[in-house]
């Protein structure tokens, strides 16, 4: 493959020449071992850039869906000005779940990950997008949460 179909600026984007050969920027993330191993870490979508950090949405949704009464999470970044993106949480509960609201979830994380990686935010809902295979349709919850955003802004600004 050369070119995305009739996308010139994703090509662009993608597709880069250096030294005369053209090279293809996948947008993951990977760590390299000290044995040269390359470690895969991250789609470069799935990255949230929270203060002067890369927070892993993969690594935040495997702790939520570490506590016993969360069936799913989703995270995702939210537009700040001052941090750049907050950390929101869209979590799914078990139904026998009673009494387990945000203040809990986020001292679960608070416990289990590094602070600047604890959600801001926990948003509760009764399901969460996903692929006819079962995978989470990130992308369509962040594209959700664009609109949102885009729609408050409009609000505050009129």
């Amino acid at each position: 493959m050369k070119a995305y179909l009739k996308k010139p600026e994703e090509t662009e984007k993608t597709y880069v020449e250096i030294d005369g050969q053209v090279w293809c920027r996948m947008g993951d993330f990977v760590s390299a071992e000290p044995t040269g191993e390359l470690i895969y870490v991250e789609r470069s979508a799935d990255i949230i850039k929270h203060k002067a950090f890369r927070v892993s949405a993969s690594e935040v949704e495997a702790t939520l869906q570490d506590h016993p009464t969360v069936i799913g999470a989703c995270v995702v970044g939210v537009p700040d000005p001052k941090v750049g993106e907050r950390i929101k949480a869209i979590v799914v509960l078990k139904e026998d779940a009673r009494g387990v609201g945000g203040t809990e979830l986020i001292r679960f994380c608070q416990e289990r990950l590094a602070a600047y990686k604890v959600p801001s935010y926990i948003e509760f809902r009764d399901m969460l997008p996903k692929s006819k295979v079962g995978k989470l349709l990130r992308r369509e919850v962040r594209d959700d949460e664009a609109r949102r955003t885009s729609k408050d802004k409009k609000l505050f600004s009129e």
